[in-house]
């Protein structure tokens, strides 16, 4: 059985923990305030689920997906995840994080800096355009008709095609932007944001992305 490790138990990371558990996977989750904080949501969960810190929701993972404040992206451990595959959720909402220049210079991107952060991981883009509600009702079966899509990139081919996986398992067809230096094509304020679109509609909104805004 699959365990993915989930930091952050916000809206995202919840919601992904939702359907995760309902197709069969086991999660260990974890946010800041401590696994006894999650007691409801882990009640929620059934037992295929279970509250840690971030540190053993890193570790028991055979990947993990870190949903947290960019402010925090540093807090992230890095030696249980080494090797692992990261799923990045994070966008750059700068009255909520502070002012980073590089991403306001279009120097570099949230999943780059948090690429950075865990150099021993392969990091890739996932479930940062849609709204949290949305993972667990937006899904339909693979060749459904006008069927969403979703966008990832990453440095590592394995990381994105294991993005592609869970979003068919999640009901969602895949976009791969390609490297993690074009994932700011997803982010807040551009085209492809939190919109309903299928795979021929992300791939033109994708397109028409400023890097700076």
């Amino acid at each position: 059985m699959t365990t993915i490790g989930i930091i952050g138990a916000g809206h995202i990371g919840s919601q992904v923990a939702r359907k995760a558990v309902e197709l069969g996977y086991d999660v260990v989750i974890s946010n800041s305030r401590g696994p006894e904080t999650l007691a409801e949501l882990v009640a929620e969960l059934g037992t295929h689920a279970r509250a840690a810190t971030p540190a053993e929701a890193a570790a028991a993972g055979d990947f993990a997906v870190v949903t947290v404040p960019l402010r925090s992206y540093r807090d992230i451990p890095v030696e249980p995840l080494e090797g692992k595959i990261v799923i990045d959720t994070n966008n750059y909402y700068w009255e909520r994080d502070g002012r980073i220049p590089e991403l306001d210079k279009g120097e570099t991107t949230t999943s780059g800096l948090l690429q950075k952060h865990l150099p021993t991981s392969k990091v890739a883009k996932g479930f940062n355009h849609i709204m949290a509600k949305e993972i667990t009702s937006d899904g339909n079966p693979a060749g459904t008709e006008n069927r969403r899509a979703l966008a990832t990139a990453s440095d590592y081919p394995e990381a994105a095609e294991l993005v592609a996986k869970l979003y068919d398992e999640f009901g969602f067809d895949t976009v791969n932007i390609g490297p993690l230096d074009e994932s700011w094509r997803a982010e807040r304020d551009r085209p492809a944001y939190v919109i309903r679109q299928n795979a021929a509609e992300l791939k033109d909104n994708l397109a028409k992305a400023a890097r700076i805004i």
